[in-house]
């Protein structure tokens, strides 16, 4: 549907800046570096990263917000910007819903005029009837659950309650597309959570395109049908959200999706599936490998807490076994961490809260291959 092809935005850098880089005529900074993806129809994708790696940039570029130093951006058949050619539609002609991280949300206006405002603004000729506008709103407001609200001002609304009259205010134009700008991040911990849902529901139940903004992995990693993980203007990885997690390609998504352990290693043998490596505390087996490594490779072991079991007693059966010491432990209400040292080493590991383990008690830590990634070594 979305096609986004290298698509790049540059200012002018000072000498200090960070991400500049040299061009004939000038020193310039990339707010975004050559970034490539498409969104597929009927599809949620996600742009996650830090503050500051280019997500938003990005989405503004695609909502003609922004205008691109290079690149090209094109919906199904029709070209929205191509720098090589000089086309860059204006926002109004895109014809994309947005929805910002503030709800921009009309006060003097009521919850219905709040929604029907975009189709009263349209140029007459593509205006609706009065009663098809009615019929538009009320069809909307019911699918979000504020029917009951719609003569109610807009500031009487609560901040979810809010966040779903933005939103509906996007849909009631039948976007082809939705831009959705950490659209949750103003909501308090628990209303974000629930309205994560809210909005997954919707976007499965209308067939809704839309490109989601985030910083936050857990929102990215319940919503998203695919997500790209974006570093310094640009992307490091695009997949599913159990792939991201599972097969981080780069030591950047790994410590940025969730928490790991990381281990320096050296590739020893290459058996099938198995890739055996050599750490300073012995040698480990793994399975899960983004890119197929070869003896002698230096590689980083990333292993999640929650994939290595913690026993007072040895298995003496399984490939991977580690003996430590218990250094420290946290209840985290639904697990309980664990910090065992190994050697030089430190590994955390989550367990079922029933599972603690005193500081100083001797312990055995095992890990599945499989749940072993090799992230190469740039």
């Amino acid at each position: 549907m979305l096609t986004v092809e290298s698509l790049a935005k540059s200012y002018e850098s000072s000498a200090g800046s960070a991400r500049r880089r040299k061009s004939a005529d000038s020193t310039r900074v990339f707010a975004v570096d050559g970034v490539d993806f498409d969104v597929r129809d009927g599809e949620l994708f996600t742009l996650l990263g830090p503050s500051g790696c280019g997500k938003t940039t990005t989405l503004r570029s695609i909502a003609g917000l922004e205008h691109p130093t290079a690149g090209r951006v094109s919906l199904g058949d029709r070209v929205l910007f191509d720098a090589a050619k000089g086309i860059n539609l204006r926002a109004n002609r895109r014809g994309f819903g947005m929805v910002f991280q503030s709800y921009a949300i009309w006060p003097h206006m009521s919850v219905f005029k709040n929604v029907s405002f975009p189709l009263d603004v349209m140029p007459r000729a593509k205006r609706p009837g009065r009663k098809e506008i009615e019929e538009r709103v009320q069809q909307v407001l019911d699918v979000i659950e504020l029917g009951a609200y719609a003569s109610r001002p807009a500031t009487k609304l609560s901040g979810g309650q809010q966040q779903r009259l933005a939103l509906a205010r996007a849909l009631v134009t039948q976007p082809e597309l939705m831009l959705l700008d950490e659209p949750l991040s103003n909501l308090d911990a628990k209303l974000r959570e629930s309205m994560r849902f809210e909005l997954k529901r919707l976007q499965r139940e209308l067939n809704l395109t839309a490109i989601y903004v985030t910083h936050d992995q857990s929102e990215a990693l319940v919503m998203s049908n695919r997500i790209a993980v974006m570093n310094e203007g640009r992307i490091e990885q695009i997949g599913k959200p159990r792939e991201i997690y599972t097969r981080p390609a780069t030591r950047f998504v790994a410590e940025f999706i969730g928490t790991s352990n990381f281990i320096e290693a050296r590739v020893v043998s290459v058996t099938g599936d198995d890739v055996t490596v050599e750490t300073t505390q012995g040698r480990l087996v793994a399975r899960e490998c983004p890119r197929t490594p070869a003896a002698g490779d230096s590689v980083l072991l990333s292993i999640r807490p929650e994939s290595i079991d913690v026993s007072t007693t040895p298995r003496g059966d399984v490939p991977n076994e580690w003996s430590g010491k218990v250094r420290t432990r946290a209840f985290l209400g639904d697990a309980i961490d664990h910090i065992t040292g190994v050697g030089d080493l430190e590994i955390r590991s989550r367990s079922n809260p029933t599972v603690s383990i005193p500081p100083g008690t001797e312990v055995h830590l095992t890990v599945a291959p499989e749940k072993v990634t090799l992230v190469p070594v740039d």
